[in-house]
């Protein structure tokens, strides 16, 4: 296993190369179900199948809630399953899912396709991603997280250009259907840089069943099942935060255009600088990782959504579409410590046995976060809300969350087990 979490960076990149590139390249992987690059194909699929904006929302919305159930009992599953069997199945559902898109001609083929892409993509994927990195790197977890989830970023700032030429040259039929072959050839990769992966679990568990017999001052001490994690209020108050995180940003990338048409700002201006909030992403993602590890996630994460509410008051007063920047930049940092704070906050809190079944419920409940952010931002658009308006109750959402979480985090404000 990994040595202490005051290892410096770059040393421990060297130490642990193979299963840090695992953790980057599956949640590359992720990108074909992610809502980014979903969109960048939308216009396409809207236009072969006739729907109406208000229609491919809704296919959008059915698919990613039933993924979400269904990540329920998928994902608990990386608790008792070897991780490259794992790994096999999940990419392989990933390779599938872009098939489907590629030959379905259907409306329910479409919700059937985005039920899949979500599932496979978005949430397995991911989750594979997170919660090996959580779990096998110890004190050096915040480390491990940040370095992986580069890996999302990365996507964000390379697929989108690459699929919008594929689809201009390809079609969009064939472009999902060579993003499907790209991820069944990316398999070999993932299993080699799993080489070893034996060793690694023998000797985690060896660890975890010593902490138990002789508990200690490891944030692992304490290993709570799914079901004592839901009778916790203070789990419901960090998911207040974490959730509120996952709609808005979705429901922002989903329409960021609308913003641009209501600020009288360039729809190009505003997606092209989508650059910057990988850039700040990255940015941050790579510096939280050793401050979570020396800090600790439970003192870091309680103000992460404190960038994003200034980043909407820039977009609420400024005319300029240079006001575009601070906004990209701001909503990058508070990704960036999601990214890297919240799965090392649930392992701190709930320990590592029992993960996978944690992490699987908290991404299902994000996923189902996902889905209504479209929804509320179109409804609230449709009932006479202004984008600023919108952004002000977005920012208002910011500052609630960052209240309960100081509730639920601050060393003398815990809140334990309720009921």
């Amino acid at each position: 296993m990994q040595n202490g979490g005051s290892a410096r960076v770059f040393p421990f990149i060297r130490s642990n190369a193979r299963f840090l590139g695992f953790g980057f390249l599956m949640a590359f992987v992720s990108s074909g179900g992610q809502t980014y690059l979903i969109g960048v194909f939308g216009p396409e699929i809207q236009s072969a199948f006739g729907l109406s904006h208000t229609q491919w929302g809704s296919c959008y919305m059915v698919g990613t809630l039933t993924s979400s159930l269904l990540l329920l009992w998928s994902g608990k599953l990386i608790d008792s399953t070897d991780l490259r069997i794992y790994t096999v199945l999940v990419v392989f559902g990933m390779a599938a899912a872009c098939l489907a898109m590629s030959l379905t001609g259907s409306v329910a083929g479409v919700i059937f396709s985005i039920f899949l892409l979500r599932h496979f993509g978005q949430g397995l994927s991911s989750h594979t991603s997170v919660t090996s990195m959580a779990r096998y790197f110890g004190p050096n977890r915040g480390k491990a997280i940040a370095l992986s989830s580069m890996g999302f970023s990365f996507g964000e700032g390379v697929l989108p250009v690459l699929v919008v030429i594929a689809i201009a040259l390809l079609g969009w039929r064939q472009s999902y259907l060579a993003v499907g072959l790209a991820t069944v050839m990316l398999l070999p990769v993932l299993l080699v840089l799993l080489a070893g992966h034996g060793k690694r679990h023998r000797e985690y568990l060896g660890e975890t069943d010593s902490r138990a017999r002789q508990p200690g001052e490891s944030g692992d001490k304490v290993h709570k099942t799914r079901k004592q994690v839901l009778r916790e209020l203070r789990f419901w108050l960090i998911m207040f935060g974490t959730l509120s995180a996952s709609l808005i940003l979705t429901a922002m990338f989903f329409h960021h255009l609308n913003l641009a048409d209501a600020k009288d700002w360039s729809g190009t201006w505003v997606t092209g600088n989508y650059s910057v909030y990988a850039v700040a992403t990255v940015i941050t993602s790579f510096a939280a990782g050793p401050l979570v590890d020396r800090l600790t996630a439970v003192r870091v994460m309680p103000l992460f959504m404190l960038p994003l509410a200034v980043g909407f008051g820039s977009l609420v007063y400024g005319v300029s579409p240079y006001w575009v920047l601070p906004y990209m930049l701001l909503m990058g940092v508070t990704t960036g410590l999601y990214y890297t704070g919240t799965p090392a906050l649930l392992t701190e809190l709930y320990g590592t046995r029992y993960l996978g079944a944690i992490k699987s419920m908290v991404g299902s409940l994000g996923v189902f976060a996902t889905a209504l952010g479209p929804v509320l931002v179109g409804t609230l658009l449709d009932t006479g809300f202004s984008m600023d308006d919108i952004c002000l109750v977005f920012a208002l959402m910011c500052l609630v969350s960052t209240v309960l979480m100081i509730c639920a985090l601050h060393p003398g404000m815990l809140i334990r087990r309720h009921g």
